[in-house]
């Protein structure tokens, strides 16, 4: 690559990343672009970004769809520039397999919190890479980090997988529910229940709130092991109730995680899971290049082999050895 298309692409993420720091709705809405798409680009931005990210408060929203999550992340953003406190919001939703496309439209209640320049609010959704919603949302929270925001929120769609490893990006998890789910109070359970830091009884004007309550404590007291018990807080987003009530839970949360060294360690983990997503990736993508994952994949299921053996011989090209079945260097060993 010619010198000086290196100096230009230096050059234009210094460029950019001035304009981060400046909170420029422009600047900002580029770099998450970059954190959406794979590619150098992205690996260049993020080794630019991450040193100055950790400062700030990084709070994730989930639970299933119709609690009112957007009404209520809408409530929390104008409750905290009241204080003059900056607010960055990620958005997620999920991506349709069969057209490609995002649900994005069910952000019209924010539509009034567009103009505010203390908050940037972002839609996104993965690209159909794999891992790539987690790792584009944990690039675009450094991103938003790094941009000085006070606040970052996470809003995902949904308590499946996806949305459990986006929000392992944040601090404090609130999992919002609402009166009336019934069965689905499993769901809850068996998705996102053990990241739990705060739950949030949404529409609790509804009949059926105590009975939510209720089954909610009881699935706590399940629990084992539990470091802090989430405590259990009951909104009216849409009337602006409870809303002062659930900041303060998630300060004194934060104030535990320092005190606690949890958050530290929580950060640790972080930083491993997105390392090993990295990694499994890099794999992936050597074995391709080396032997070819397509070519191996139907040739082993025409030879009707295992899956161990097909994933050893694109592991043992993908870190340039040659093939070495770890069963048979046992047997062979005996």
């Amino acid at each position: 690559m010619a010198r000086g298309s290196r100096r230009r692409r230096v050059e234009d993420l210094d460029a950019l990343m001035e304009g981060v720091r400046r909170r420029s709705p422009r600047a900002l809405g580029r770099a998450i672009s970059l954190c959406e798409d794979a590619g150098p680009q992205r690996e260049r931005l993020v080794r630019r970004v991450y040193p100055e990210a950790g400062r700030a408060r990084l709070v994730g929203i989930t639970g299933p769809p119709g609690a009112g999550k957007s009404t209520l992340v809408d409530r929390l953003a104008r409750h905290l520039r009241a204080r003059d406190e900056t607010v960055g919001i990620l958005a997620i939703d999920p991506t349709s397999p069969y057209s490609g496309g995002a649900i994005l439209g069910d952000r019209v209640r924010m539509q009034t919190l567009y103009t505010d320049p203390g908050i940037y609010i972002r839609s996104m959704a993965t690209r159909g890479e794999m891992g790539g919603l987690a790792r584009a949302t944990h690039d675009a929270v450094d991103v938003l980090d790094a941009a000085g925001f006070d606040w970052v929120l996470v809003e995902t769609v949904g308590v499946g997988q996806d949305e459990v490893d986006v929000v392992r990006s944040v601090d404090t998890v609130l999992v919002v529910t609402l009166p009336g789910l019934g069965d689905d109070i499993q769901a809850i359970k068996a998705g996102i229940l053990e990241i739990a830091d705060v739950f949030v009884i949404n529409k609790a004007d509804k009949p059926g709130a105590e009975r939510a309550a209720s089954d909610l404590e009881m699935m706590l007291g399940l629990g084992e092991g539990l470091e802090r018990k989430p405590p259990i807080l009951r909104t009216v987003a849409s009337r602006d109730q409870g809303v002062e009530e659930l900041i303060a839970e998630i300060e004194s949360h934060r104030e535990w995680l320092v005190e606690s060294g949890e958050l530290e360690r929580r950060r640790r983990i972080n930083l491993r899971l997105r390392v090993e997503a990295i990694l499994k990736q890099r794999v992936l993508e050597a074995a391709d290049r080396a032997v070819g994952l397509e070519k191996e994949l139907e040739a082993g299921f025409q030879e009707h082999e295992d899956p161990y053996q097909v994933a050893e011989r694109l592991y043992a090209g993908a870190v340039g050895l040659g093939h070495s079945d770890p069963v048979e260097k046992e047997e062979a060993s005996r």
